[in-house]
């Protein structure tokens, strides 16, 4: 258990730096010069003294409650990506976690919050590919456990290779909740900073924490299932890359209307269906 809490405060702070990382890369793409690489520890650190209090429209219990419900649910999915567990589990938690944006959204009672909450459930269009990903991670590996795949692709070959279209479903989903991206939606400008516009001091700083966790969480889950098991610093060479390429196409992508987010993903998850009937049909003929 202490080796875990360690990975925990070690995936909080490299969460926060790929944060600032992704910051920093977009400005340098956009011809500027960006904060430094550390700037979401320091902003973490000074919400955590700043000073907290819940508005006056807000619903109280949901208001706090959906803060913690946040951590434990990027905590427990890093539990379970650590004793190597079913996949299913991490895509459940990621599920939840649609709740928490939702339920942000409506707690604090701001129009520009609820606003934010709606987007997100528009924006659950992304997940309709995951089902399609774990039918052909399974198809191939004859397992959903996560250790069990990384076994699978040490004796055989990364799944990346013969299963891209599932690896870029993944891919999507990490791009889908990249702040600044193309898909988000619940983060517009003209919601000002979208579902947790409200959240301010402490309640900022939990929920930077439990976004960092979802980072680590989601790359991690990313470069173990597809690529697979690797010495840790190249693990984390690989994790800044994967990050880098989403700060790329954040960089250089305009933010899409709802509608055309929907569009996009629902023609997607479309292309993976096929794909994943053919993988079916190719197995058990």
């Amino acid at each position: 258990m202490i080796e875990f809490l360690l990975l925990l405060i070690f995936a909080v702070f490299f969460g926060l730096l790929l944060h600032g990382i992704h910051r920093k890369v977009i400005a340098r793409i956009q011809k500027r010069p960006g904060p430094p690489i550390w700037q979401e520890i320091l902003h973490t650190l000074k919400f955590s003294f700043k000073q907290t209090w819940i508005p006056r429209t807000a619903s109280q219990v949901m208001y706090v409650a959906i803060v913690l419900i946040a951590i434990g649910i990027w905590t427990a999915a890093l539990y379970v990506l650590w004793i190597g567990g079913s996949l299913l589990l991490i895509f459940a938690f990621y599920m939840l976690h649609k709740i928490v944006e939702h339920g942000t959204g409506l707690s604090s009672g701001s129009p520009y919050t609820k606003f934010g909450a709606i987007r997100s459930v528009m924006s659950a269009a992304a997940e309709l590919p995951l089902l399609v990903t774990v039918s052909v991670v399974y198809l191939f590996t004859g397992t959903l456990s996560i250790s069990g795949i990384a076994g699978w692709e040490a004796a055989n070959v990364p799944l990346i290779g013969i299963a891209l279209p599932a690896a870029i479903s993944l891919y999507l989903i990490i791009l889908s909740k990249a702040h600044y991206g193309p898909f988000s939606v619940i983060e517009a400008k003209e919601l000002v900073s979208g579902y947790w516009t409200e959240h301010f001091g402490g309640w900022r700083a939990l929920l930077n924490i439990a976004l960092s966790l979802k980072t680590f969480v989601l790359i991690s889950v990313f470069i173990v299932v597809f690529i697979g098991v690797l010495p840790w610093w190249l693990f984390l060479i690989v994790m800044i890359l994967v990050m880098i390429s989403v700060s790329f196409i954040c960089a250089t992508t305009p933010m899409l209307t709802p509608y055309n987010t929907v569009l996009i993903q629902t023609i997607w998850t479309g292309v993976v269906c096929i794909y994943g009937v053919i993988v079916w049909l190719v197995m058990i003929s």
